[in-house]
């Protein structure tokens, strides 16, 4: 197969273990394509197996941008990765290749197709005093100062919400605006068509395959790599560490729980994150739908997504 002339984006979507990696391989394999992470955990290093990122073999000749960049200390945002992956499409067509965005961070893709505000980023130094601010004075507190200062942005949002409520104040603090003053600028959003393919399993045959993958990841080293994050953190709350498989494999090195302990908590919670994806996903109607029964191998995925791509102007 081969691109059309006109420039658009492949992007594929769907809950974590589906095969979106493998389908994505595949389907730069023959559109002479490039692979772009979307997903907020693989920008990281130094956690390449607890958070899926295609290995050296597995990515062959294929190139593979925005995985494992990013230190763990530091934060990710979807207004960063907007601009790093625009880059990274830009280049992309620069030398030639289809970009293919694989992933699930649905607020990422969100954030790129749909527009974000320009927000600068926010330093450590911010961030970390509006998390100690949180844990000193509470939420409900951090909700009525956010009400003095933004009150049109605090209206919108649950006084229970610490998340959006310490990131309203961080902008405050580090930009001198507030978030709704940066929400009436103009959007930054990619210039070029999308085409969105998901990959969906039923739960009940991905929790299978969710149990295998983090068998293997154990077996390939995921414990040491945990452990060697940990002695280099310089603390222990980084925010790298909110990977999931991240805490309850440092649960089983402090002594916490059982190794069978930690993989069970480890599977409920890869589980979970999976039925949000499918629900955050559900909403964007632009997503073209792959079943993937249990029994489907790599290549009938590959077959029905190139068959769509055909029917979307791709040319065989």
């Amino acid at each position: 197969m081969e691109r059309r002339d006109i420039k658009q984006v492949i992007c594929l979507v769907g809950p974590t273990g589906s095969g979106k990696s493998g389908l994505a391989l595949q389907l730069a394999r023959n559109l002479n394509g490039a692979v772009i992470n979307i997903d907020s955990r693989q920008v990281y290093s130094g956690l390449a197996l607890i958070t899926a990122q295609p290995s050296r073999a597995e990515r062959g000749p294929i190139p593979h941008l925005l995985y494992g960049f990013l230190p763990l200390s530091r934060k990710t945002t979807a207004g960063l990765y907007s601009r790093l992956a625009l880059e990274a499409i830009d280049l992309c067509f620069r030398c030639g290749f289809q970009p293919i965005l694989v992933g699930g961070t649905g607020l990422y893709l969100d954030a790129l197709v749909n527009g974000i505000a320009p927000i600068p980023p926010i330093s450590r130094n911010v961030h970390e005093y509006w998390q100690m601010r949180l844990q000193r004075a509470g939420i409900r507190r951090l909700h009525t100062e956010l009400a003095q200062v933004d009150a049109e942005y605090a209206a919108k949002i649950s006084n229970n919400d610490p998340q959006r409520v310490t990131r309203a104040l961080e902008v405050w603090i580090g930009t001198g605006r507030t978030l709704s003053w940066w929400h009436r600028r103009p959007v930054f959003r990619i210039p070029y068509p999308v085409l969105k393919l998901g990959v969906r399993t039923p739960l009940s045959g991905l929790t299978d395959a969710l149990a295998e993958r983090i068998e293997a990841m154990l077996a390939q080293g995921a414990l040491t790599e945990v452990k060697t994050a940990l002695q280099a953190a310089d603390n222990g709350n980084m925010p790298g560490f909110s990977s999931i498989g991240f805490q309850e494999l440092a649960g089983y090195l402090r002594g916490d729980m059982s190794i069978e302990a930690c993989k069970e908590q480890w599977l409920a919670a890869t589980r979970a994150y999976a039925k949000r994806q499918l629900t955050w996903f559900k909403r964007d109607q632009d997503i073209r739908w792959l079943e993937r029964s249990p029994g489907d191998s790599l290549t009938d995925l590959t077959e029905r997504a190139f068959q769509y791509l055909a029917l979307s102007g791709v040319r065989t």
